[in-house]
């Protein structure tokens, strides 16, 4: 094996398979990078059982073959090297990194013992990368990160024809998205529950052109579901097993009605929440009051450091006070588009569902946050 490539282009593939090995492999070799040059060109592998990474590149190859390395060394070395083209070689039961006056010399680990990479099944449709990566983005929000309860740390996909429907929660917490996209067949029906961080890196990977997606027939943890699309110097492609488990009926929380809502201008209050929160104890709560066409912001306590700020609010409805986790309600807000935000809510006690408020002749907004209320300290 022996090839040519450009320093960027190889240090960008080999960062993006080598970001899915596992910290703490169960084999030796699950922590190697599978290089292989032929006539597909030059393909960088990745795969831990669970989910795998395949990066194609453009490359001078001189001579063809297969070697595995240790994944985050090589990725690593390529990251410090000259800005000058990098030449690989196999060489007996090592692989030379030649670039410009700089060597390596890397170990190679048994290619044979290296488990098969899973095809990519059937593909289901293609979305925009741009609009893929956004929504995804905005739905991992509120995706739990508590490996106890493993079911929540997923988004649910949900297809239904052209509209896909992206779902997560932590309990505290809820987000829906939608967008269109292109499926294979126009009746497209199906649901997987893909986990929320591969999602979220996959999505933000893929940057040029559609995204194709590609969903097995089991929608439970034996289903396979794949991307591929366009990354810098080639196509690139994960596949990743689906969690096991039902995922919460989380729609139903979202409620029908709206007893009290209001309309206020994000940036302004994305600072205001960032401000009184730093006065906030640990774990409690930021209180918010709305009334006469102000929001109240208040945290900290009479023993303590506190904090005061209004903004101005279209406020219709009854008055209301509650409270909530400032960094929840960061995270919803900072993942909004728009330059005003609704807040409805049917009682204090209830959650609040938040979206963007969007023009009158356009589409109401395809992102919305539920967020539970804290427990407000007397």
């Amino acid at each position: 094996m022996k090839f040519r490539v450009d320093r960027d282009v190889l240090a960008d593939a080999v960062a993006w398979a080598a970001r899915s090995l596992p910290v703490r492999p169960s084999a030796p070799v699950l922590a190697g990078l599978l290089i292989e040059a032929g006539a597909d060109g030059l393909v960088l592998s990745t795969f831990d059982y669970e989910t795998s990474a395949r990066a194609t590149l453009e490359a001078d190859i001189s001579d063809e073959g297969t070697a595995l390395v240790s994944g985050r060394l090589l990725a690593d070395i390529c990251r410090a090297l000259p800005a000058k083209p990098v030449e690989l070689a196999l060489d007996g039961a090592r692989v030379a990194v030649t670039c410009g006056s700089t060597r390596f010399s890397l170990q190679t680990m048994p290619v044979e013992d290296y488990p098969s990479i899973p095809d990519m099944p059937a593909a289901s449709g293609v979305v925009s990368s741009e609009d893929f990566a956004h929504a995804v983005a905005q739905a991992v929000t509120a995706a739990g990160r508590d490996d106890m309860l493993p079911v929540l740390t997923g988004v649910r996909l949900e297809i239904e024809g052209d509209n896909i429907a992206l779902l997560a929660t932590d309990r505290f917490r809820l987000s829906q998205r939608e967008l269109t996209w292109r499926p294979s067949t126009p009746d497209a029906s199906m649901a997987a529950l893909v986990p929320a961080k591969v999602l979220g890196d996959t999505a933000k990977s893929l940057t040029g052109g559609d995204v194709t997606i590609a969903l097995s027939a089991s929608g439970s943890g034996d289903g396979l579901i794949g991307f591929e699309g366009q990354g810098p110097g080639g196509v690139r492609r994960t596949t990743t097993r689906l969690l096991d488990g039902e995922f919460p009926k989380v729609r139903s929380l979202f409620p029908n009605e709206k007893l009290t809502t209001a309309k206020i201008e994000r940036k302004s209050l994305i600072e205001s929440v960032k401000r009184v929160a730093l006065v906030a104890e640990r774990n409690s709560a930021v209180r918010l009051a709305f009334a006469d066409g102000v929001l109240t912001l208040d945290a900290g306590s009479d023993d303590e450091a506190q904090a005061s700020e209004g903004v101005p609010a279209q406020i219709d409805g009854d008055d209301l006070v509650t409270g909530f986790n400032p960094q929840f309600l960061l995270d919803g807000l900072n993942a909004m588009d728009e330059a005003e935000v609704e807040l409805a809510f049917t009682q204090p006690a209830k959650p609040v569902v938040i979206s963007g408020v969007t023009d009158a002749d356009s589409d109401a907004a395809s992102f919305r946050y539920l967020l539970m209320p804290r427990r407000l300290l007397s």
